[in-house]
């Protein structure tokens, strides 16, 4: 299983993006997806998880309320909808699948909030 994230860049606090994230080969061996952020100097932490059905969804207490996460199987493709964003969300955020047997992790994409 391949993850390609896409959507991050600079935005002043207070905007909104949108990352994606591509899967691609074996996608059939894939059940929940997330995505989890990690800012310089810190550990990867968890932002948010999806179940393989899309119906039920987990948030970080930090961003609950801000980002929205959710999928489309069919595309094979998850969204982060990111809204209100704070100069604390800057991170490198990481698209992460569940296969059967380990887990799969995307390249990263930036994610720059400025004051």
């Amino acid at each position: 299983v391949q993850l390609v994230e896409s959507g991050g860049g600079l935005v002043q606090a207070g905007g909104s993006l949108r990352l994606s994230c591509a899967a691609s080969g074996s996608t059939f061996s894939i059940n929940a997806m997330g995505w989890y952020r990690q800012a310089p100097g810190k550990q990867r932490e968890l932002v948010a998880t999806i179940n393989s059905s899309g119906s039920s969804t987990n948030y970080a207490d930090s961003v609950k309320g801000r980002f929205t996460i959710s999928r489309d199987s069919g595309k094979n493709r998850m969204y982060l909808q990111m809204n209100s964003l704070r100069p604390e969300d800057t991170a490198v955020y990481y698209c992460n699948a569940r296969g059967m047997v380990r887990a799969y992790w995307g390249q990263g994409a930036q994610v720059t909030v400025s004051s």
